[in-house]
């Protein structure tokens, strides 16, 4: 029998300007990198620059980041909390209604059904974290020219943090880009996705209704079980062409 190793997460704490902010359960790769895309997604950065350093120190479990901009704590965890579904546990500020209020999704580009079935496999073969142990999930960016960059974490909103902050350090533009996670997009995943402005989510499983309303109301086109040659096109927004002989769900009401 061909064993995997175990996946790993750590409780991992979150200090923002000397305040601990929360602890997360994360798995010790690209840290940096989910720390500005959390920081971003939940709004308490608007670019990468807003952040005058990060300082990670993985033998006390600890995320140091120093805000430019000021940081009104009182305020923040005033803010009722969200505490997010499935594993890697984590907490979002953001409530449906605050979703609604963020820009609608603007992007001219449009990409065939086979194109996405396709880098959705690339995505699947280049996952190293699950390959070697099974057990995670991961994000992946998709740009203009073909070009996909991964990341992976034992949280499926970790992952997609992730990738976000990745992109906002290198100062990518959402609208040229598309989003393949392995999670289901609930409507966490929505907001995370729709603060960035990602026009097209590609996932290997299912959206929720929540997420569903959401996107149809933010202009973003959600596609779920990518699978082979399986496709659910949950809205249509124009922007994915479906060039393969195979029958679609039914848009989700």
């Amino acid at each position: 029998m061909n064993r995997k190793g175990c996946p790993d997460e750590y409780p991992i704490s979150l200090i923002i300007n000397g305040y601990e902010m929360a602890v997360f359960q994360l798995t010790k790769y690209d840290l940096d990198d989910w720390a500005y895309g959390y920081l971003f997604s939940e709004g308490f950065i608007q670019e990468a620059s807003d952040i005058e350093s990060v300082i990670i120190n993985e033998e006390m479990g600890t995320i140091n980041v120093a805000l430019r901009t000021h940081f009104d704590e009182d305020q923040v965890f005033s803010k009722k909390k969200h505490y997010t579904a499935g594993c890697g546990r984590g907490v979002t500020f953001f409530s449906m209604t605050d979703v609604k209020n963020f820009d609608k999704v603007a992007s001219s580009n449009s990409y065939p059904l086979s194109y996405l079935l396709k880098k959705r496999s690339e995505f699947a073969q280049n996952s190293s974290l699950y390959l070697e142990t099974g057990g995670m999930h991961g994000a992946c960016i998709v740009d203009e020219t073909g070009n996909m960059t991964i990341r992976e974490d034992i949280g499926r909103h970790n992952a997609v943090d992730k990738i976000i902050g990745h992109a906002i350090r290198n100062c990518l533009q959402p609208e040229r880009l598309i989003l393949l996670t392995t999670g289901r997009v609930s409507y966490e995943m929505l907001s995370k996705a729709a603060k960035f402005g990602f026009p097209i989510i590609g996932s290997r499983t299912a959206a929720t209704k929540q997420a569903v309303q959401l996107a149809k109301y933010l202009n973003i086109e959600v596609i779920g079980y990518l699978r082979g040659k399986m496709a659910t096109i949950y809205t249509s927004t124009g922007r994915v062409e479906n060039d393969v002989n195979i029958e679609l769900a039914a848009e989700m009401h």
